[in-house]
């Protein structure tokens, strides 16, 4: 998997809460819990489109 840039990750946000995202590695998504969607990361590159995104479960939702 191609990481995306430090940098890129530093200053994405969530196209729909404004909030910060949460990077998570192991799935190559973005996580927004305010939305409650994971944006995905293709060939590192984050997809930002919401109807793109995973919803997240509850547990995922209120995990620390």
């Amino acid at each position: 998997m191609i990481e995306p840039d430090s940098r890129l990750l530093e200053i994405l946000v969530c196209p729909l809460t404004k909030t910060t995202l949460i990077y998570d590695r192991d799935r190559g998504e973005l996580v927004s819990r305010a939305a409650g969607l994971a944006y995905p990361i293709r060939n590192g590159i984050p997809i930002m489109l919401p109807a793109e995104a995973r919803e997240l479960s509850d547990a995922e939702r209120n995990a620390k």
